[in-house]
Order: structure tokens, then sequence, then C-alpha cells
């Protein structure tokens, strides 16, 4: 029998995850049945959704929920051989048994010089999110102007690059001055640290003094009620995340931007990345090209050990990584 071990979350959160919020369990698992896999984690992600949706995904008492990179170690599904590798949705879990719905093969040619954890990065969930955000959402053009915030982040750091690759200016915004030195390192046009300017407005109107075409937007609340208006008539804004409301104990009000959004008749359209589920294989490859070429830098902060997942978590939600946040089993 195999044990896996499993962080539960405890009770739902309420403002800012706590420590006592989680609890680490041991639970055995059954034996394999057919067309069952058994696979043991290798890479855990930590990412902003998981503070949201477990309000209304979860039960007081289940696995937190994520994405893993497994390897499989015991199969009776030939779809997935022992010793393949996995894009796993079974949680904060070390070992799991699946039926093969609810995993992915990593694609067969993935280089030997590229880390599987990319797979949970640029080169999987967040990376995808930043591309069909631009692409689908924003429908981007060349000579177009980009506005990222959280843009030091996985996704915010990767739709940047890829509006440069598609030759847009863009302006990032991040909340330290490391992040503001990474993002000019990867190529953005401005950056600027939203923590430390006397001005929001200000701040907006001296990187694009002629406005935005485009807005990929992942912070929600105060910023995005200050950058609608920097927004030029036919805007568009992708809206990834709104991560500055996750942890709220009373909701935010206002200011209220419908008027604006009238006037410059924008378009501002949430999403989620699985809505182009058909375009991933091809998607996944065209990044992977791009990294493989040193057109997409893809930065990792990697926290070491299963058992400091919740502590990743709650780093992660606190801004303390550049780049995507993985834990390392």
């Amino acid at each position: 029998m195999v044990q896996a071990k499993t962080w539960v979350l405890k009770q739902h959160f309420e403002g800012f995850p706590k420590d006592t919020d989680f609890e680490l369990k041991i639970v055995q698992l059954p034996e394999l049945k057919d067309g069952e896999v058994l696979f043991e984690a290798v890479f855990l992600s930590v990412d902003p959704y998981m503070r949201p949706f477990s309000r209304f995904r979860m039960q007081a008492g289940d696995v937190m929920i994520g994405t893993q990179v497994a390897k499989v170690i015991q199969s009776n599904n030939p779809a997935f051989p022992v010793g393949c590798h996995v894009i796993g949705r079974s949680g904060w879990r070390t070992h799991s048994v699946s039926d093969g719905s609810d995993i992915t093969r990593i694609l067969a040619d993935w280089p030997e010089d590229v880390s599987l954890s990319h797979a949970l990065g640029a080169i999987g969930m967040p990376g995808l999110t930043a591309l069909y955000g631009l692409e689908e959402v924003c429908a981007i053009k060349s000579g177009e102007t980009l506005l990222v915030n959280a843009a030091a982040g996985a996704v915010g750091s990767v739709a940047g690059q890829i509006a440069k690759l598609k030759g847009c200016k863009v302006v990032g915004s991040a909340g330290s001055d490391d992040k503001v030195a990474y993002l000019k390192e990867l190529g953005f046009d401005e950056a600027f640290n939203y923590k430390t300017v006397s001005s929001l407005e200000e701040a907006l109107k001296n990187a694009s003094p002629e406005g935005y075409d485009c807005f990929f937007e992942n912070v929600g609340g105060y910023f995005s009620s200050v950058a609608i208006p920097q927004m030029k008539n036919f805007g568009r804004i992708a809206v990834c995340g709104a991560v500055s409301l996750y942890n709220d104990s009373n909701p935010q009000t206002g200011p209220y931007q419908q008027l604006t959004m009238i006037v410059k008749q924008l378009k501002m359209e949430g999403f989620m990345m699985a809505r182009w589920e058909h375009k991933n294989d091809e998607s996944l490859r065209r990044m992977l090209t791009w990294m493989q070429e040193g057109k997409l830098k893809c930065t990792e902060h990697v926290t070491t050990g299963f058992e400091n997942m919740p502590a990743a978590f709650m780093g992660m939600l606190r801004g303390e990584n550049i780049g995507k946040a993985i834990v390392k089993v």
C-alpha cells in the first residue's frame, strides 16, 4: 500500500491565509484497478487563483486544489506508461491514483535541457493564460501599447515578453525595485514600482502619455480604477486576475468607471485559458520554441520540500516571488 502526504484545507480562509488553515494528513491509496495509474509529484504549483477558487470549489477538509508535474510509477493504462511525466490536477498531494481523465502527458519531445517545472509556468497554464489573453481577448497588434500589472509574476512576465515579440510597446507595474529591474531585463519599455510612486495616475501617464491600447489586468481594485481612464478609445482589457481583492474581508468599493468605458468604447472581458484548450498543443510548442531561442525568459522562485507548500503559497500571495512560484518535492 502506498501512502500519500496531503495538505488539506482545514477551514475556509478568512482574510489572508494562515498556517492554521492547513493540515498535513497521510492517506492510504488503494490498489490500482484496470485503466488506472499511480503517479508521484515532482514539482507542484502555487498560484493566485487558488485563493478565490478555494471558496467556491472546495469544502473544509478537502485536499488543496492545484496542479503538479508528476512521474508515473505504476500503470494499468497503456496511455500512461511507467516513467512518463504528466500534468496532474490532483492538488497538494505527493502521490495520486487516476483513471487518466485528470492527467495529461507532457509533450513527448520535451527537451532534456528544459526543466519539467516549466510545464507549470511559462510552458504551461500561466504561459497559455498570457498568450490567450493577448491573442484571443485583446487581439493585440504590432505597434500597440500594452499595460501589464503584477508584471513580474508568472503570467504578467510572460504576457509582457510575448507583446514585445509581437512588436508592441510594453509598460509594467510591480511591487519592488528588484522586480522593476527584472522587467527591464525582460525588455519592458517602461516599468515602475507602484508602491513607491507618488501618484499611480501620473506614473501611468508618464510611462505612456498617449495612453494604452491594451491592458492585461491581474490586480483589480484601485489599480484598475486608475488605469481604465488611461485607455485609448476602443481599448481592450483582458481581465485575468484581481489579486488585490482576494484576501479582503470586506468588499472594496468604487470609484466606478462605466461612464469612461462607454465614452471610450472600451472592451473589458474576463477569461480563463481553458476556453482555448483545443489550441494548447500548438501554443505550448510555439512558446517552447521561443524559450529555446532565448526569446522567452522564464524565471522561477523555487521552494524545496512538500512540507513547505503553505509557506510557498502564502509567500506567493505576498508577492515574494519573481516569476513562477514552484515547490520542488
